[in-house]
């Protein structure tokens, strides 16, 4: 009787409950996995390492947060910073910073007009003059969040192990745009660090990364994505990482915090540069990470008209509550593993906007191309 006098409602009903399923499965499978993960007790390690930094007219930056890098409580570390063509005063700090840390190494890029570059050639001089096995990479405007963070990274590896994914988040301030930011960092790592728990890594991010050098070269290096503008952290990832030769270290000691983009225009421009990367991810994360997203939009669009329509209202509403309250709980733990407070009340909000202003910024990003010579 409702299929014969609704049938496009009927649909709809399909199209929710279908939605709600896939939802709910990610949350639960996914998303949930860091905030239920129990990390290993860590194994103190000793192994040498090499941090490497790659910057760019950075001189505040790494005024500020350098010695956080360079003063960690490891035994034996380097930290090599790739001076890429800076045109500040980058090269007196680091200057007046080799002076007072002798495990500080700097490679110089000097400006050719003739030979531009992207930020991978700056990172492959990095790893070229890095004496260790053991690469562990962060940016300039970042600050490890203890001095344990780098023990913490290392200690995860073992002879099966070629990449640890760490969580990178970002300096909280005001402001809406500090909000979405900090809510998309955070989901995002909901994502990689749920999927590489599951044994489906996909990505990881430059700020807090680490993987061997051997690995580097006999995967021949950035390979054929060394002409985009990003995808030095993410795309490596996706093409060398399985879920046998990769672990998580995201405990609160091992974060790191970034320095946020000042204004949504700057934030508009690094995420559509982060976004190129994305259609060279291998078909399988592509599905995965487009189903999610897709099945939400589903989900938001077939609630409001059966809603609007007092379509069935009791079942509807009971797929929205089930759907709401599994989301809620499942970031509300993973906001105290992500220490990302102040977020709760925008994640509806952010829940039905996030999927158009991402489709919108991917959009952007594949008009306009790879920018393969933009360095940031």
């Amino acid at each position: 009787m409702i299929l014969r006098d609704h049938p496009f409602l009927f649909v709809l009903l399909v199209v929710l409950g279908l939605s709600f399923l896939v939802q709910v499965f990610y949350y639960l499978y996914y998303y949930l996995a860091p905030a239920i993960y129990k990390h290993p007790d860590p194994i103190p390690k000793n192994e040498p390492v090499s941090v490497i930094i790659c910057a760019r007219n950075e001189e505040g930056n790494l005024r500020k947060f350098l010695p956080a890098v360079l003063e960690q409580d490891y035994p034996d570390f380097e930290v090599v910073v790739v001076n890429d063509c800076s045109e500040d005063d980058s090269f007196e700090v680091l200057g007046e910073l080799l002076k007072k840390y002798q495990n500080l190494k700097v490679s110089n890029i000097i400006k050719d007009p003739k030979f531009t570059h992207n930020k991978k050639f700056a990172q492959f001089i990095g790893i070229k003059a890095a004496k260790n096995e053991i690469l562990v990479f962060t940016d300039a405007d970042c600050k490890p969040e203890s001095e344990k963070w780098l023990s913490g990274l290392v200690s995860r590896f073992d002879s099966e192990i070629d990449f640890v994914l760490g969580y990178g988040g970002f300096f909280s301030r005001k402001g809406f745009l500090d909000k979405y930011i900090r809510y998309d960092c955070m989901t995002i790592a909901m994502q990689y660090l749920g999927l590489a728990i599951k044994g489906d890594p996909y990505m990881g991010v430059g700020r807090n990364l680490a993987y061997r050098r051997s690995l580097f070269f006999d995967k021949k290096g950035f390979g054929n994505h060394a002409h985009l503008a990003s995808g030095d952290d993410d795309l490596f990832v996706n093409s060398n990482a399985t879920g046998r030769n990769i672990a998580v270290e995201f405990r609160k000691e091992s974060h790191t915090r970034s320095v946020e983009a000042s204004d949504f225009s700057l934030f508009y421009k690094q995420k559509k540069r982060h976004l190129t990367t994305a259609v060279h991810y291998k078909l399988r994360d592509k599905l995965t990470l487009m189903a999610e997203p897709v099945t939400r939009v589903l989900f938001y669009f077939s609630f409001i008209i059966l809603i609007s329509n007092l379509f069935l209202w009791p079942v509807v509403l009971g797929f929205f509550a089930v759907r709401l309250i599994v989301q809620i709980t499942v970031f509300i733990l993973n906001q105290k593993k992500f220490n990302e407070p102040g977020l709760l009340q925008w994640v509806p909000i952010f829940d039905i906007l996030s999927p158009f202003i991402n489709a919108i910024l991917f959009a952007g990003s594949i008009r306009e191309g790879s920018g393969k010579n933009k360095w940031k």
